[in-house]
């Protein structure tokens, strides 16, 4: 991080209101005065030109500091300060970033006792959605150019960035990083071996696992424990089954809770995936197994010489677990979960970091503006796991192919919707419908009274 360089020139009323901000607890001491272009205040741009990106790599806000806190930490905030070095090299400003594994308990402690940080990363916007009703979060439409947030994001993106406010919609944050949750991995070089070609539709996606059936093996590698969060990988196979057989529309009724999870649509859903989930051919161990078969390990099976599943839908996320040494695309790849309705198009599930602005002077705009850009997550992309939104991160920086189409995934979806039970109240998202689904799949109880026990998990 750089070191920061204290403005030459305070007047004394300055001084005096930094002094009586340490002495209140406000945690102002770190900002400059803001009711001036000079200290890097908010308002219009009324010192030096161009944006407020611009104005920084110009130096202008040179010495001052941009408070932060996340959820990033350990290797993860490594990569994140790792990200933002050279930006703070460039333009003097020092982005002070704070982790923490608790960080949804801290900060609404904070933003609820006045004292809120900067910038904060929210990976559940959930969360955000009620600061920006409460009024807490800077309306970043306010400065950022609209047309050039169109040119680099996917419509969805900022859709999804668009909360409520209270007078009105407000664009509560930007989106920065982003991880694709619709893909089906498989084991490249065994798969190629077998014959197997990559299914473009749901029809051919099944038709591929009866002949995985017939051919003697189960396909689908699918586990769901993980501990008090057991059933979350339930959800996020429920919510891209949504996206494929009802509209985006209806997708953000049920996650919004006007849409209940025992409406025909929800239902509906439910079913389909239980063509996969129940049918004890499919499954690798069997229907029985799924609930035991904590999510990390489910897909090491593919990797058995021979393998003995070859399906398995996951997040960007699990080449993490994948057995140490082996090679993306050559022993292992993905492929979209095919649409099921072709109405409905080519729609996405993602996951992310959105970043919300709490405290409104230049230089914090500077950085928001600097969050926008491919420039930005650079780094992090070149040490891999990452996955950018904006489209003008260069394809070169991903080091591998499989990542590279991650990308171009997203860019080309016709739809793109956030982990809908990251978006539910906390009761139902990672609640009832954690519990409901697991319930459901371990036999426990009916499809039907299920779905009416996640109902009544909604806050009333």
């Amino acid at each position: 991080m750089v070191t920061s360089i204290k403005k030459k020139l305070f007047t004394l009323t300055s001084v005096f209101v930094v002094f009586a901000s340490i002495l209140s607890g406000c945690n102002t001491a770190e900002e400059a005065p803001k009711d001036t272009a000079e200290n890097g205040g908010g308002g219009d741009a009324t010192e030096g030109e161009g944006t407020y990106l611009e104005r920084a790599y110009a130096g202008e806000f040179d010495g001052t500091k941009v408070s932060m806190f996340g959820p990033f930490t350990d290797a993860d905030q490594v990569k994140f300060e790792d990200s933002i070095k050279e930006f703070e090299e460039k333009t003097g400003i020092d982005i002070q970033y704070e982790g923490s594994k608790e960080f949804e308990a801290t900060i609404s402690i904070r933003v609820e006792g006045g004292n809120p940080p900067d910038i904060a990363d929210f990976p559940q916007p959930g969360l955000l959605s009620t600061f920006a009703k409460q009024g807490n979060v800077i309306d970043v439409s306010t400065f950022m150019d609209q047309e050039k947030l169109k040119e680099n994001y996917n419509q969805s993106w900022l859709d999804m960035a668009t909360m409520e406010g209270p007078e009105g919609d407000v664009m509560a944050g930007i989106w920065n990083r982003s991880n694709v949750k619709s893909l089906v991995w498989y084991p490249k070089a065994e798969f190629e071996a077998a014959g197997y070609e990559v299914p473009e539709t749901w029809d051919e996606m099944i038709a591929l696992s009866e002949q995985i059936v017939k051919d003697g093996d189960n396909p689908w590698a699918i586990g769901i424990e993980s501990g008090a969060a057991t059933g979350w990988v339930a959800t996020d196979w429920m919510e891209d089954i949504m996206l494929r057989t009802t509209s985006p529309e209806n997708y953000d009724k049920w996650v919004n809770g006007e849409l209940p999870f025992s409406s025909p649509e929800v239902k509906n859903a439910a079913e389909k995936m239980s063509e996969i989930w129940l049918n004890d051919d499919f499954v690798y161990g069997g229907r029985k197994s799924i609930v035991t078969t904590n999510f990390g390990d489910a897909p090491k099976p593919m990797f058995d010489e021979p393998p003995k599943t070859w399906l398995h839908r996951q997040g960007s996320f699990i080449t993490s677990f994948f057995p140490e040494g082996t090679v993306a695309g050559e022993d292992y790849d993905w492929f979209y979960l095919p649409p099921i309705d072709e109405q409905y198009g080519k729609p996405v599930l993602v996951a992310g970091d959105i970043y919300a602005m709490f405290n409104d002077r230049d230089e914090v705009r500077a950085v928001m503006e600097f969050f926008t850009t491919g420039e930005s997550i650079k780094s992090w992309i070149q040490s891999g796991g990452v996955v950018a939104p904006m489209n003008d991160a260069d394809p070169e920086w991903y080091t591998t192919d499989v990542e590279r189409r991650m990308a171009e995934l997203i860019q080309e979806a016709d739809t793109l919707r956030f982990d809908g039970s990251d978006l539910m109240p906390g009761a139902v998202g990672a609640g009832s419908f954690w519990k409901g689904m697991t319930d459901y799949i371990s036999g426990t109880v009916e499809l039907d009274q299920a779905l009416k026990e996640i109902d009544a998990g909604w806050p009333k």
